[in-house]
């Protein structure tokens, strides 16, 4: 066998196939760096999110390929850099995703909160973004009721920090308990200010929590920004999948994609025994019916309900559990989903 030489290594990885780009490694300009000294290779793969689904797939294929010709110790380094669509929906913000439910109850926020720690966890910079101006929950879900946006030099809202995201929520500027009675145009006025005149700074992912049903809030979104996507949460039984399907009907409505499909509080685990309380599979159809991606299914836990009512998300609260994995999964799929998007809008070369 020949000695292995850096173009030899760079030949072996177009044999890699991202598994859900579809396309090799070296076209798609992930390998960033190969060093070979005798039989030893390292490599760098900057992948397309630090929140990859697939990390580990990808991983074993690259330590095949450079095997097959010849390599004793092999040493695989990741990066990551998120890629963003030709133009973005605001400046310094690659992706602003949507999570929506159709109505409430079925647990939209907790999934918001969760999926955006998820995806700060594996290292990408986060927003979250309250738009539930009637009944703003994200700020007892980080535990920073007491805390009050403040603004910078710019007269620019600054996002409070926790947990490695950066929130913005009504419930940070009104007092406590204080109703929002307020009509379409000041609704659009502060989602546009929550926007616009927000020091966001530069975000991998802006997620936006939004208020159950498909009215001025939603409305407002699609008219001031172009969103990389819709989230759909739903329970699994027939009368959540109603609602979710009206929240799907929106996002089609102000042509806004789909990303895909989680479905919350899907299974309640004891003693290794589940017991489907709310039905069972009802997500999974329905991201069948819509041709999306079924992105996960979260148990009910305690730990969650602890987690959003004690200001502590799971996956940050009691991050071995298996709720806490599911949601991490949950983001990954997000972030692949995300991707891919991205890949094929792509301008041709």
């Amino acid at each position: 066998m020949s000695a292995l030489t850096e173009s030899s290594v760079l030949e072996a990885l177009k044999t890699v196939h991202d598994p859900e780009l579809h396309k090799d490694l070296v076209s798609l300009g992930m390998v960033e760096k190969i060093r070979v000294d005798g039989a030893r290779v390292a490599v760098k793969i900057n992948l397309t999110t630090p929140a990859c689904p697939l990390k580990e797939q990808i991983e074993g294929e690259v330590r095949a390929a450079i095997g097959r010709i010849g390599a004793s110790e092999i040493e695989v380094h990741f990066g990551a850099q998120v890629r963003a669509p030709q133009n973005l929906p605001l400046p310094g913000i690659k992706h602003m995703v949507a999570v929506a439910s159709g109505k409430g109850g079925v647990g939209k926020s907790t999934v918001a909160a969760n999926l955006a720690v998820a995806l700060a966890q594996d290292g990408a910079s986060v927003g979250l973004l309250d738009a539930d101006i009637y009944g703003p929950s994200q700020a007892q879900m980080f535990g920073i009721q007491a805390e009050k946006l403040r603004v910078d030099e710019h007269k620019r809202m600054v996002p409070i920090e926790r947990y490695g995201i950066k929130l913005v929520s009504i419930a940070n500027i009104v007092p406590p308990g204080q109703a929002m009675v307020w009509r379409g145009p000041i609704l659009h006025g502060t989602i546009k200010q929550f926007l616009q005149e927000v020091a966001w700074g530069e975000l991998d992912y802006l997620i936006i929590d939004l208020p159950p049903g498909t009215g001025d809030v939603q409305l407002s979104l699609s008219q001031l920004t172009r969103l990389s996507g819709g989230l759909i949460v739903t329970t699994p039984q027939d009368v959540a999948r109603i609602d979710a399907e009206r929240a799907v009907d929106m996002f089609k409505r102000v042509q806004v994609n789909i990303l895909g499909v989680i479905e919350n509080m899907s299974y309640f685990e004891q003693g290794g025994q589940r017991t489907h309380i709310f039905g069972e599979g009802g997500g999974r159809r329905m991201a069948e019916q819509y041709k999306t991606a079924f992105l996960g299914e979260i148990p009910i836990a305690l730990s969650v309900r602890e987690g959003g009512d004690g200001g502590v998300p799971v996956v940050v609260g009691a991050p071995q559990s298996p709720e806490a994995e599911a949601f991490r999964q949950a983001a990954r799929n997000l972030a692949g989903q995300l991707s891919v998007q991205s890949y094929l809008l792509l301008p041709m070369a």
